[in-house]
């Protein structure tokens, strides 16, 4: 089991891609292996038969355990387990039969479907749809339902073939994660028993079931494969067209015609990809979606309660417990803008994409992190974790909330490179098609609320950074100048520090450097 990540001890088993008598060459991924913080693929980087596999899938093995002996066809192989005991004490418990005595095991060939781990924040997921029904044969790359988490959309591939035998949650409703979704298995099997047991808590300790950890991906991959028909939106006589119902949902929020899309699913059903690739044909752009207007009544009392988005859920939490653990100070600066403005206008005539003042700011921010590294840090606990890469997070208002694209090694990158990119992952973010990897990993993060004229705020810490800045609008302002008076432009930065691992003479020497480079911007080009 090799090391994937720095804080990586074992590796899950996800699936193996190969099995026992399999040939296997020195570029295959023979297996894919979730860490704490993503599924991967693992090569094995050697050539021959695959003659042993220790660990199950569904199982996890510590780093530098065997998962796997490669060597020739019929080669005895036993004398390598018995040389290293780390190896074969995961063989071991994988092997090992389900204890008994009350307890009570899935029926042979049937495979639990869990909920899938998503993003770093996220703790459920909510049924947005499913795409199968019980009774239905599942393939094992059929799109068996969508899951809306904290921060996206994303679509849920079977991985075993089999009938869907149980269905553990109702769309709408919401499946902590690696709670049982769904069973899958021959047809006629009966799962009742166990699924009861798993309710009332009898198969409490139990050896882990067969479970079929699902592959997951963005619902807009270009690789997701098309989702089986679902009975509900098969079209009826009247001419209904065929539509899965996120594609439905997301084609009204769009005002897309579902008429002038084409279906690329089976029997020509419209899927979620199809919405996020179709191009309307000469049609003005959709406006924001707006709150539905309300019946005020003279005289009465009246209100809504709104059911809270996974992304809202998560909001609350993460910023609940970071305002309330964390000491929060605030430092705020103005910035004079006269010579940022005037060189942003100069960059705009000869760069490829336009560059906004937010990316100046990220841009800014980045190369005075790296003079500063006590801000550029977080706070682990126990100790004070100083970041040697900088990655800046920029909060992008969404109607269900925010969310954090982020700009990698924001500092070894040029304006027109953050401007391209940001551009890039702001889309994505409004459209829900961001990848985890895009929105995680800031040591950073800026928010700006200047272009909704607000002069300034104070922002609250994004875990797990030690600050956060919040900009304010450019606003005209008469001063001094020489024997009389001129207009000059100015911004107002607030900087909010974690005080546990940020002091106030670090933060205002940090604000202090970020004034330098935005008033003189020539300084981030050398």
């Amino acid at each position: 089991m090799p090391l994937l990540s720095d804080t990586m001890t074992e590796g899950k088993i996800v699936a193996w891609n190969k099995k026992v008598g399999d040939f296997v060459k020195s570029d295959d991924v023979i297996a894919d292996v979730e860490t704490d913080k993503a599924t991967m693929e693992v090569v094995g980087y050697v050539e021959g038969t695959l003659l042993y596999t220790g660990i199950e899938a569904g199982q996890a093995a510590k780093v530098n355990a065997i998962i796997a002996i490669v060597g020739k066809a019929g080669e005895a192989f036993e004398h390598l387990l018995d040389a290293s005991p780390a190896a074969a004490a995961p063989a071991a418990v994988a092997a090992a039969p389900a204890p008994t005595g009350g307890k009570v095991s899935l029926p042979a060939g049937a495979k639990e479907i869990r909920m899938p781990l998503l993003s770093d924040t996220m703790t459920e997921g909510k049924i947005v749809a499913w795409n199968k029904k019980l009774g239905d044969f599942v393939k094992s790359d059929d799109v068996i339902a969508e899951v809306e988490t904290d921060k996206a959309t994303m679509e849920v591939v079977g991985y075993e073939e089999g009938t869907l035998l149980y269905v553990g949650v109702e769309a709408g409703s919401a499946a902590k994660v690696n709670e049982i979704m769904a069973i899958v298995g021959p047809a006629g099997t009966d799962v009742s028993a166990y699924v009861a047991a798993e309710k009332s808590g009898a198969n409490a300790g139990a050896a882990p079931a067969p479970t079929a950890e699902v592959p997951v991906a963005p619902a807009t991959a270009p690789s997701a494969a098309p989702a089986a028909v679902a009975p509900a939106v098969v079209a009826s006589a009247d001419g209904r067209v065929k539509a899965s119902p996120l594609a439905r949902k997301l084609a009204q929020e769009r005002g897309i015609d579902l008429n002038q899309v084409q279906g690329t699913g089976d029997f020509g059903r419209i899927t979620k990809r199809d919405i996020d690739n179709h191009v309307p044909q000469a049609v003005a752009p959709t406006p924001a979606k707006a709150a539905a207007p309300v019946a005020v009544v003279s005289g009465a009392e009246g209100f809504t309660d709104i059911p809270l988005t996974q992304m809202r859920k998560v909001i609350a939490r993460r910023l609940g417990e970071s305002k309330f653990s964390a000491p929060h100070f605030y430092l705020t600066m103005e910035i004079n803008m006269d010579q940022a403005m005037a060189a942003r206008a100069a960059m705009n005539e000869v760069s490829s994409v336009k560059i906004s003042f937010n990316d100046m700011i990220i841009k800014a921010s980045a190369m005075a992190l790296r003079r500063h590294p006590d801000v550029n840090s977080s706070w682990m606990g126990e100790f004070i974790r100083q970041n040697h890469h900088v990655h800046i997070g920029s909060a992008v208002a969404m109607p269900d909330g925010l969310i954090v694209p982020v700009i990698r090694f924001a500092d070894q990158k040029s304006l027109s490179q953050i401007a391209g990119e940001a551009k890039e992952l702001y889309g994505k973010a409004k459209d829900k098609k961001l990848q985890p990897a895009e929105f995680s990993g800031n040591t950073f993060t800026i928010s700006n609320l200047g272009m909704m004229d607000i002069e300034e705020f104070t922002a609250i810490i994004n875990p797990p950074d030690s600050a956060i800045l919040a900009v304010g609008r450019i606003k005209e302002v008469v001063v001094r100048k020489g024997e009389g008076f001129g207009v000059t432009n100015v911004m107002k930065l607030t900087l909010s520090c974690d005080h546990r691992s940020v002091d106030g003479a670090v933060g205002a020497s940090f604000l202090q450097t970020l004034k330098q480079f935005l008033e003189n911007p020539v300084t981030m080009l050398v």
